[in-house]
């Protein structure tokens, strides 16, 4: 994977992490608490692969340095 391939993933990750992460409040103010955890523990697994992908995007160049062939 590329740098870009990494940061899209990471972009990716980060609305799927938002997503949950508002799921689990509207359940904690709602009628449905018991749902708030599991909800909150997946925006978290997904906070954790934006967080990687944003790494591995780091720890790459930014310019292709790979020889054309």
């Amino acid at each position: 994977m590329n740098r870009e391939q990494h940061l899209k993933q990471a972009d990716d990750a980060l609305a799927h992490a938002e997503k949950l992460a508002g799921w689990a409040e509207n359940a904690a103010r709602g009628d449905g608490p018991h749902k708030a955890v599991p909800y909150a523990a997946a925006g978290t697994l997904w906070d954790s692969i934006a967080r990687t992908h944003l790494r591995l995007a780091q720890a790459q160049p930014t310019v292709d340095t790979t020889p054309e062939g």
